[in-house]
């Protein structure tokens, strides 16, 4: 059986990933010593307690802080983590998630910091409270807002850094004033090392996605606080066995094998050599470049991004010369045999990432993006 035959033998096409680490497209393909790792955690059995306890203080002494606890993926951790705000280890009002009458219910979020997924706060029964406007908000606006239903103050780690809100810093010396736990979101903010060690550092509870270290797509942690981290533990899928079927993360489970892996991807970002890892992406960026250079109304630039990558390569078309769009071009590729997936930003700009290709799958990249390019 070849390494497609799995997704063939269902009518599935599987996909040259040059969009980026993406729940749409399974996010990322686990490294070989996570894959190791996993294929030997298979072969026992153990106490998911122990194990989950074991593997967070793995992780916090990577990271420089008190405890962790791996979930499934950083969207139930950062459930979890309200969870644990809201109920902490009472069991009554464990019992009682997602009702949240007479607890503590709401977490606050600056307006301007609002994002994508800041809806998985809600998910265990919390509601999302914006703080400010549009024009941002005032450190006064912030304190203000925390009142007697006040459970937690979130904080979305994205650079580049908005300066119309309330920095994490201050964010969080203003909830832990109030008697506030402060959850911050460093899902993908993980690179340099000392940056992501700062991030963990930096609120009560901070949740980071594993799977952008190559550990399983459905795989993250929370970090951060002993207390509330032994909080979070009492909500979660395994707590639900010993507590007599309370706790409300019952359903974000994670097993044996992800966890390992969650410790080896974290194991392995500590002690590659990340100057290596750039360099590698470096040449398959060159090797696209090269292959689409001199197309007439073509045009690439390397683009640096906030992120782990670190850079994104724009390929940019002249719409006065072409009669194609970057959205024609996206589609031909996904059309194509095998499947190719790059992004687009706006009507002229095709947007590639490296770090999601297997080996030798740039230069089929390369070769695909020319032949759509010249056709047009």
């Amino acid at each position: 059986m070849t390494k497609t035959d799995v997704y063939t033998k269902l009518g599935v096409r599987p996909v040259i990933n040059a969009w980026g680490v993406a729940t749409e497209l399974g996010g990322w393909t686990p490294t070989p010593s996570v894959q190791a790792a996993m294929n030997a955690a298979s072969e026992y059995h153990v106490e998911m307690t122990e194990l989950l306890a074991k593997s967070g203080d793995f992780i916090a002494d990577r990271l420089g802080v008190e405890s962790a606890y791996v979930t499934s993926g950083a969207a139930a951790a950062q459930a979890l983590s309200v969870a644990a705000c809201m109920a902490g280890r009472d069991q009554d009002r464990i019992l009682q998630l997602p009702d949240t009458t007479g607890l503590k219910n709401e977490v606050l979020i600056q307006k301007r910091n609002r994002y994508m997924f800041d809806r998985c706060f809600t998910l265990t029964g919390a509601k999302l409270v914006e703080v400010g406007d549009d024009q941002g908000t005032s450190e006064a606006e912030l304190e203000a807002a925390i009142g007697p239903k006040t459970a937690a103050v979130a904080f979305w780690i994205q650079p580049p850094l908005d300066d119309a809100i309330v920095p994490l810093a201050r964010t969080v010396k203003i909830a832990r004033a109030n008697g506030v736990p402060a959850i911050a979101d460093a899902c993908s903010q993980i690179y340099p090392l000392q940056y992501m060690q700062e991030n963990a550092q930096s609120a009560d509870l901070v949740v980071f996605g594993a799977k952008y270290m190559g550990a399983p797509h459905s795989s993250g942690f929370v970090c951060g606080n002993r207390d509330l981290i032994e909080s979070v533990a009492a909500q979660s899928f395994v707590a639900f066995h010993y507590d007599g079927s309370h706790a409300v993360g019952r359903a974000m489970k994670v097993d044996r094998q992800e966890i390992v892996g969650v410790v080896a991807a974290i194991d392995d970002w500590f002690t590659m050599n990340h100057e290596d890892r750039i360099l590698t992406y470096e040449e398959r960026f060159d090797n696209i470049v090269k292959r689409v250079k001199g197309i007439p109304g073509v045009r690439t630039e390397r683009v640096e991004i906030p992120h782990y990558v670190p850079y994104m390569l724009h390929i940019i078309i002249d719409k006065i010369t072409t009669s194609f769009s970057a959205e024609d071009i996206r589609a031909k590729m996904d059309a194509g045999n095998p499947r190719i997936w790059v992004g687009t930003k706006a009507d002229d700009t095709i947007t590639v990432v490296v770090n999601t290709l297997n080996e030798g799958e740039d230069i089929i990249l390369a070769e695909r993006l020319a032949e759509a390019l010249s056709a047009g």
